[in-house]
């Protein structure tokens, strides 16, 4: 039996109305405007409310990709949440999606590769459908970033947001397929990135709440470069392995981390701006749910029609990377 190609049939999104402004966070911490849009390309972010989780987040993407794949809950086999910020440690984000959703039929689980989590659940569940055992897949970024934000930290406080992406992924029709990835990470670089509190290591203590355990803790300067240079190479493995060169991508879409970032890795591939989408200015980083987003945006203004090809590349804490290129 040949192994079936595997395409996007639907995108979704949402975020939350909350808009967290620069001028906002002025008034928190010492920083500027000037100061986050100059390094960072941010303007603006949005905040989840106490009372939605990052489930309830992943429920309302889900809800506009189901309904753009005209297919109802119950013909999902499979759900995927890439997330960094569950509900809780148990149960899977992706049981309690299902639940929300009422996709009983479905096999659900998380998988957690920080800002590189939505290419990772793209390949995973990718690799799912290629069996036969599945047709219909459900992949979802979803962070609630701002529960595990320090708001005393300058330095990181101005870069997170909220949202979720998704996707309805199928068995090709002839259409679209998936036609290269790459994945990749190393531990090593674990502590540039990274939440020391609240697992088996720090259990949740009072003393690890005093000590802001629990909250995201970087080391920027460092981590900017490596993010620079893996992205690049992650890139050119799926270009190489798709047999195609920059000028052959219709779309580039990244993990929207930082716009120095995005603008080095196009100053590499010597593509042109209008190549390259970017909304970090309205979202910040929304880690896994960033690329989910950027793609439904795109698809909502027209930017991707059928036949375009589409790359994808990201970032994250693990340090994890990956790429991918889709005929879409």
């Amino acid at each position: 039996m040949p192994v079936p190609n595997i395409m996007i049939k639907s995108t979704g999104a949402y975020v939350p109305e909350k808009v967290l402004t620069n001028a906002d966070l002025e008034k928190i911490v010492d920083t500027t405007d000037e100061w986050i849009t100059t390094r960072t390309g941010i303007r603006t972010r949005r905040i989840a409310r106490d009372d939605e989780a990052t489930s309830d987040l992943a429920y309302e993407a889900s809800k506009v990709a189901l309904k753009n794949a005209g297919l109802s809950p119950e013909e999902i086999e499979l759900i995927i949440v890439a997330t960094i910020t569950p509900d809780m440690f148990f149960p899977s984000t992706a049981c309690i999606v299902q639940d929300k959703l009422g996709a009983k039929n479905a096999t659900a689980m998380d998988v957690n590769a920080a800002c590189s989590g939505y290419i990772y659940a793209l390949v995973v569940g990718s690799i799912f459908l290629q069996t036969g055992d599945f047709k219909n897949a459900l992949i979802i970024g979803a962070e609630k970033l701002t529960a595990i934000t320090d708001w005393n930290d300058r330095n990181t406080c101005v870069l997170f947001g909220d949202g979720a992406g998704a996707a309805v992924i199928t068995p090709s029709d002839g259409r679209g397929k998936l036609l290269a990835y790459d994945l990749g990470s190393d531990g090593s670089f674990g502590d540039m990135l990274y939440i020391p509190g609240g697992g088996s290591r720090h259990p949740a203590t009072q003393e690890t709440v005093e000590q802001g355990l629990h909250y995201i803790k970087m080391n920027g300067n460092p981590l900017f470069k490596i993010a620079v240079n893996k992205m690049r190479e992650t890139f050119e493995r799926s270009l190489k392995k798709a047999g195609l060169k920059p000028d052959d991508i219709s779309l580039i879409i990244t993990h929207q981390a930082n716009l120095r970032i995005i603008e080095a890795l196009r100053s590499f591939l010597k593509v042109p701006k209008e190549k390259v989408f970017v909304n970090i200015e309205k979202y910040g980083n929304t880690s896994s749910a960033s690329i989910g987003i950027a793609l439904h945006e795109a698809c909502d203004n027209n930017m991707i029609k059928r036949g375009d090809i589409v790359g994808l590349a990201a970032f994250g804490g693990g340090l994890t990377w990956g790429s991918a290129i889709i005929e879409f």
